[in-house]
């Protein structure tokens, strides 16, 4: 169901629109998040607890466990009918692999870093989501993949778990970015962007928002990802879209030709999701 939401302005990004930074999965203790950057309204409340806590000096597996002892017990996340905990990365020495172990352990193994912050905050906010990747994780661990690659339902969720988001919008503006049709989705429709919200759920992708840069790019799905079977993940029905192009998440995009840089809007094939 399409629902509207008020966003702040962003904070802009450093250097040119070309700087390519690599994912830098940044240690802790250091500068988290800016909690009111518009794309991160799903994880405000949680992700400023959390930086306290981190702050404090606990771990990232204590101070999302503490978070997570702090729900309700019908809301905590569960994998397998066990209530999720956070534990160390030095836990997944014991094997098996790392959706493996999730499944087996209803345990997340977490190093100190924004990265796995990050996705702990995920598992927080969308737990079915979450456990249902993991489900699906093991479905595809099931069949043999050749030269031991993942396969394509396994590739799907990796690159929607990492860099995913996932749209809630009227019809007019799905079939505009189905269709990459840039002028009709951000500037003709714009008022419709009032009706929609935009939820991020790849922990990569929050990441690289860190510094935000117009070319940063989602893997979106138009559809609740909870309604999807195996096969439709393994069609990879994503749609590709540059963020900081969404009405209210960046100040320089209520200038039209913000929309006209071929590099970032790209007409054809599709723009590169960075």
């Amino acid at each position: 169901m399409p629902c509207s939401s008020p966003f702040a302005a962003a904070r802009p990004w450093p250097g040119s629109w070309s700087e390519e930074p690599p994912l830098s999965e940044v240690a802790l203790p250091g500068p988290g998040p800016d909690w009111t950057a518009p794309w991160l309204a799903d994880y405000r409340g949680a992700g400023l607890a959390l930086q306290q806590r981190l702050e404090a000096g606990q771990t990232v597996a204590q101070a999302l466990n503490a978070l997570l002892d702090g729900l309700p017990a019908d809301v905590q996340p569960r994998v397998r009918g066990q209530v999720l905990r956070f534990v160390p990365q030095s836990a997944l020495d014991e094997g098996p692999g790392y959706e493996a172990f999730i499944a087996r352990k209803a345990a997340v193994p977490t190093r100190e870093h924004w990265h796995d912050a990050l996705n702990g905050l995920v598992w927080l906010r969308w737990p079915a989501l979450k456990a249902r990747l993991n489900a699906l994780h093991q479905q595809g661990l099931q069949t043999p993949q050749d030269e031991g690659r993942r396969g394509p339902l396994r590739d799907a969720l990796t690159l929607f778990d990492e860099n995913g988001a996932w749209l809630e919008a009227p019809p007019a503006l799905c079939e505009a970015l189905r269709a990459r049709d840039w002028r009709r989705l951000f500037i003709d429709r714009r008022s419709l962007w009032a009706e929609a919200r935009m939820h991020l759920v790849g922990h990569a992708l929050m990441e690289k928002l860190m510094q935000p840069r117009p070319p940063i790019c989602a893997h979106v799905l138009l559809q609740d990802p909870l309604t999807l079977d195996a096969a439709a993940w393994a069609g990879k029905p994503f749609a590709p879209l540059p963020v900081l192009g969404v009405p209210g998440w960046w100040p320089a995009n209520e200038e039209a030709g913000f929309y006209d840089d071929v590099r970032v809007f790209r007409p054809s094939p599709e723009p590169q999701c960075s």
